[in-house]
């Protein structure tokens, strides 16, 4: 992300407070529930890789185009375009000319696959398919239809390829791992099923488990240079339909991890859009300090963000405009605070905002 002063950058801050029940979104390799310290207790954490590949899976359902794929079988990948813009070639004929044209982009590949998984987008492929066909050899041209017009989230969440330094794609978006506003303390659920066809004479179980979960009162906070993802996309309509699109993917998206055990599906009970023109700003520090609340979490870490909000003034520049959603109507919002009705409301706002100052 380029922070470099001009007149011109337009950053998006989204924070959010989201309450998640007994769950496990977000596991590691022993299958407990990720957590992190911070001031000095334990805190649930939910890993920002997490949090963008649900984003990813929603931006995919909402446009069903223009989506990067992630891949080591990028070949293949390509050579189905191939096959698509001309049926008369064989599919091993495609896979070739698709391996001939990726390599002359600039990829390394071993029989067709990268190394690592690989960005690309589906117009890139496009482009690289139309460029196998017509039997298009210069190097530097391929090597810039694998770099231009990137996927919206490879715009956004970047691309790095460490054999070829000039298919690496800044990334526009920055996700924090989201952290509980309090300590937390990882529970366990013992369970056990029945073998529906057990004989009568039989009692018992046919198979015990445990489940590690915990429930907690998220801080989550992203941002987008959206000035960046303007130039990378090459449309400022684009851009801001983009940007909009992650505030309502960052919204609405849930990790997938045990949901079916725990139906853990909430949505955020605070969401404050920032647009600043200094630079990019987490409110994280209002919960350095863990909430210790006798009743919910939600409501005084609601009251801490909108403090620290304050307080990060003393040496960040005040907000262009503040945009906040909330499902409390008794919380009271600050002056500065613009409350709109609903997410969609916010949405409108914001677009109106970003045509003035891009």
């Amino acid at each position: 992300m380029n922070t470099n002063r001009n007149e011109n950058r337009f950053f998006l801050d989204i924070h959010a407070i989201q309450i998640l029940p007994p769950s496990n979104v977000n596991r590691d390799d022993t299958g407990s529930p990720k957590t992190a310290v911070y001031g000095g207790v334990i805190r649930a954490r939910v890993s920002s890789q997490s949090w963008k590949r649900a984003m990813r899976t929603y931006f995919l359902d909402e446009m069903g185009k223009d989506m990067g794929v992630r891949t080591v079988h990028v070949t293949k990948y390509v050579a189905d375009f191939i096959m698509e813009k001309d049926p008369s070639i064989s599919e091993e004929k495609a896979f070739k000319m698709a391996e001939n044209i990726l390599k002359l982009a600039g990829l390394s590949l071993t029989k067709g696959d990268t190394k690592a998984l690989f960005f690309i987008g589906s117009k890139q492929a496009e482009n690289l398919a139309e460029a196998a066909i017509s039997g298009e050899k210069d190097k530097d041209k391929l090597s810039r239809m694998l770099s231009s017009e990137p996927a919206i989230d490879i715009a956004l969440f970047g691309r790095m390829v460490a054999d070829s330094k000039t298919l690496n794609e800044d990334a526009s978006a920055q996700v924090a791992h989201a952290i509980s506003t309090h300590g937390v303390q990882t529970e366990f659920d013992y369970y056990n099923a029945v073998d529906d066809l057990r004989p009568e004479d039989q009692s018992g179980a046919a198979m015990l488990g445990n489940i590690e979960f915990n429930s907690s009162t998220l801080y989550r906070y992203a941002n987008v240079a959206v000035h960046n993802l303007m130039d990378q996309l090459g449309d400022k309509e684009k851009a801001i339909d983009t940007a909009k699109l992650f505030i309502e993917a960052f919204a609405n998206s849930m990790p997938t991890g045990k949901s079916n055990t725990f139906a853990n599906q909430t949505l955020p009970q605070l969401l404050m859009v920032n647009i600043r023109q200094d630079r990019p700003v987490s409110l994280v520090t209002a919960f350095e300090n863990p909430v210790k609340a006798k009743g919910g979490n939600a409501e005084p870490s609601i009251v801490r963000l909108l403090e620290e909000e304050k307080k990060v003034e003393k040496f960040a520049r005040k907000p262009v405009c503040s945009l906040i959603v909330t499902m409390d109507d008794d919380i009271s919002l600050p002056e500065w605070a613009e409350e709109e009705g609903s997410l969609y409301d916010l949405l409108d706002e914001f677009g109106k905002r970003a045509e003035e100052l891009l």
